[in-house]
């Protein structure tokens, strides 16, 4: 075992043992075989399944919904539980398509961590730089993998300077590549001495990793050509001078991030990122909250609901809620304090999830994932307490950038299409708002591909053809300030006010001037492009 970096030593060993992290990455970058190879390690799977295969065994377990399984691409953050090395490994996978970047943000505030995946023939690509901005933000961790190396890729010192320079943040190699592209044979691992090598016959299989005395150990001129060898004995020497040492705290105060070099697709590197999570990653952290913080080793239990996924299971119409569990240790059949509805919750069939499948959740700590069947009850931003009245804060909803109109195929099934859009506006897959004047909804995205995975899904779920039409607004604000403020500027500007499905108002514009303009004439009024999902 590495040497774990512990930041708090008070808290219970079943805690302390969990590593709750999200993996971000630029679409492509080979963030769903990780996943796959990760659940092989952790036992949870027998065989990983190609993500490239055809039909059926094209299923890769953390891509359940069909659209997914159609495309190829992850569109819904799912988590997935299983244990590795004396670990309990909470992975939250995120979409990587930058059209469902809102549910991105929102996971990152359930982890404690982020696995950033890069592909080592692009370097670092937008929409990892955007993801890696929120993480900023919340001072997350960062444990960096860099992928296919078995394909031509950039060169190492690049790749790294690249991230320092547009991440802004210290890199630090856990292990250094030997070749690139077909040449690539393996890594040295820095931080254990070790020739790891990759076994190219079998892509389940790693081969042996070798142990050594450091770089003059002849035993490594056994192992790797001599035109190679020169050239990472070379690298490595460089790189021990000019990149800084491996420091546990920096990791952990987001400053740093160990970069690690390997093929997921052929099992190479992900044993050693999976062992760096567990010595390097953060245990289970405290939980922004009002009135106060929570911290995870509390003995009585809080967590908070961060997404909500509608038929999951296509044969029952269940919404499940995720709820990252902040505090205490959590037995099933447990009554919670729903906190923004005041009522008390008994708590019967929690889940927990292995990819697709699930298992009722007997028990769980603070750091856990789990799932909570409910039919509409809970809500993103939702807190769960024994009692306390503690409301969990920084979990944001953004303006849509995108909007449009939506009608039923069939206009007697309006009332069909106002259920199935509540329900998304619910999971947090779309804004809608009702406009005062008029009939229909408008629907807010922040990218286009949303507006088929809606239709798609109203089809699929609903049995209800749906088409979406232009909308002459282009932007939506949340309006506040004093109620009777709120009145008058309502009153005035009805063509324009909508309702979300808080029934909160939003004010609906066509161009920069109608802000412009409201800022000017009612000055006692805030327009937002967020809204907290504080209730």
């Amino acid at each position: 075992m590495l040497d774990s970096a512990s930041n708090h030593p008070e808290l219970p060993p079943e805690i302390a043992r969990r590593r709750t992290f999200a993996i971000i990455s630029h679409p492509d970058a080979g963030k769903t075989t990780l996943t796959e190879k990760f659940l092989l390690y952790g036992g949870a799977i027998q065989m990983a399944g190609q993500v490239r295969a055809k039909g059926e065994a094209r299923r890769t377990r953390s891509d359940f919904m069909q659209m997914e399984k159609d495309r190829g691409i992850s569109v819904s953050a799912s988590a997935m539980s299983f244990d590795f090395s004396g670990f309990r490994f909470n992975l939250v996978d995120t979409p990587g398509h930058s059209d469902f970047s809102e549910d991105t943000y929102r996971t990152l505030t359930a982890v404690d961590a982020a696995v950033m995946v890069i592909d080592g023939a692009k370097g670092v690509e937008s929409q990892t730089q955007k993801l890696f901005e929120v993480c900023r933000l919340r001072d997350l961790p960062i444990l960096t993998f860099c992928n296919k190396m078995d394909r031509e890729s950039r060169d190492t010192f690049e790749i790294i300077d690249e991230i320092q320079q547009n991440l802004a943040i210290d890199v630090t190699p856990a292990s250094w590549p030997i070749g690139v592209g077909r040449e690539f044979i393996g890594c040295y691992d820095m931080l254990r001495d070790r020739l790891e090598l990759m076994d190219r016959a079998d892509r389940n299989k790693v081969a042996e990793s070798i142990e050594i005395n450091g770089l003059d150990d002849p035993k490594l001129a056994e192992h790797v050509p001599e035109h190679l060898l020169e050239q990472l004995l070379e690298e490595v020497e460089m790189a021990r001078e000019l990149l800084p040492a491996l420091d546990p705290q920096s990791v952990l105060e987001g400053h740093m991030t160990p970069i690690w070099f390997g093929s997921a697709i052929n099992s190479f590197g992900v044993k050693e990122l999976m062992d760096g999570i567990g010595a390097y990653g953060p245990e289970p952290q405290p939980q922004s909250a009002q009135p106060r913080q929570v911290a995870p080793e509390e003995k009585k239990v809080a967590g908070f609901v961060f997404k909500v996924q509608a038929n999951m299971d296509p044969k029952h119409r269940d919404r499940v809620a995720f709820v990252r569990m902040a505090s205490g240790h959590f037995k099933r059949g447990m009554k919670l304090t729903h906190v923004r509805t005041k009522k008390p919750m008994a708590i019967s069939n929690p889940v927990l999830f292995l990819a697709s499948d699930r298992e009722l959740a007997e028990e769980a700590w603070a750091g856990d994932i789990i799932g909570i069947p409910n039919h509409g009850q809970l809500r993103i931003g939702d807190t769960l307490t024994e009692g306390e009245e503690i409301r969990v804060t920084g979990i944001p909803s953004f303006a849509p950038e995108l909007l449009q109109g939506v009608r039923a195929g069939d206009p007697m099934k309006a009332k069909h299409l106002e259920k199935a859009l509540m329900q998304f506006a619910e999971e947090g897959a779309a804004k809608v708002f009702k406009p005062s004047i008029g009939s229909g909804f408008i629907v807010g995205v922040v990218g286009q591909l949303q507006f088929e995975v809606l239709a798609s899904r109203i089809e699929i779920e609903y049995g209800l053809p749906v088409r979406f039409e232009a909308s002459q607004f282009t932007s939506a604000r949340w309006v506040s300030g004093e109620r009777a403020a709120v009145d008058k500027f309502t009153n005035a500007n009805k063509q324009h006010i909508a309702h979300d499905h808080d029934g909160d108002v939003v004010y609906l514009t066509r161009l920069q001037w109608d802000i412009d303009r409201v800022v000017r004439d009612y000055p006692d009024l805030k327009l937002t492009a967020t809204k907290e999902m504080m209730v």
